[in-house]
């Protein structure tokens, strides 16, 4: 299975990179972690929003309808999909404190990005999780001289007991087991490309030279 960190495919040569990374493994089946901004892909994705993204398109997805530009994308928003096998979870959206409280049905605009509680207590109503995926990290796994992650999407892995965590948004590999899941933020799909195997849930990196600066 194919594992995408964030694509940002708005860009040309990122989306260049994000469908070289599907013809170099040709796949059956992909997850991608938000930040995604392209919905007509090679293989079936199931992927959750960013906070970058054609938000008409993501409160589409939401709604259970399916835009003439979106082929092959599956919105995971708070919602469970089985993929080879694998319940897959996700949390659509990034934190941000002034609107964490607020409904879902509030928010306009660029705020849409934005995950609330709502969606947050969605996701922990799910249940037999194998793979989360979430845009913001949860805390302990990333710093820059202060903690980056978010205590809602810890208390999520705590509720949720997954067996491997995907995190995008800060495009940057690193690997930490956090209340006993084995959590991963992903590098960006323009630097490396990951594979998952469903049976033993190993994640595998793969480093391409097509990317945003390459003359491929």
């Amino acid at each position: 299975m194919l594992v995408l960190g964030d694509a940002h495919a708005s860009d040309p040569a990122k989306r260049a990179a994000l469908l070289e990374c599907y013809r170099t493994d040709d796949p059956e089946h992909a997850l991608q972690v938000g930040d995604l901004e392209l919905y007509d892909l090679p293989a079936p994705t199931w992927f959750i929003a960013g906070n970058n993204e054609d938000f008409d398109v993501i409160d589409a997805l939401r709604a259970g309808e399916r835009p003439t530009e979106v082929n092959n994308v599956h919105l995971l928003a708070s919602t469970v999909a089985t993929v080879d096998g694998l319940r897959v979870a996700g949390l659509s959206g990034n934190f941000a404190p002034t609107q964490y409280d607020r409904s879902r049905d509030e928010l306009e605009g660029d705020r849409r990005r934005h995950f609330t509680h709502e969606d947050v207590e969605q996701a922990a109503e799910r249940s037999d999780i194998d793979v989360l995926l979430t845009h913001e990290a949860p805390t302990g796994l990333l710093s820059y001289g202060y903690d980056p992650g978010c205590e809602h999407v810890t208390a999520l892995l705590e509720t949720l007991s997954p067996d491997l965590c995907l995190v995008g948004h800060h495009h940057t590999h690193r690997e930490r087991e956090i209340a006993n899941t084995s959590v991963v933020s992903l590098a960006p799909a323009w630097e490396r490309y990951y594979t998952l195997d469903p049976e033993r849930l190993v994640l595998e990196s793969h480093e391409h030279e097509f990317g945003p600066d390459s003359e491929t």
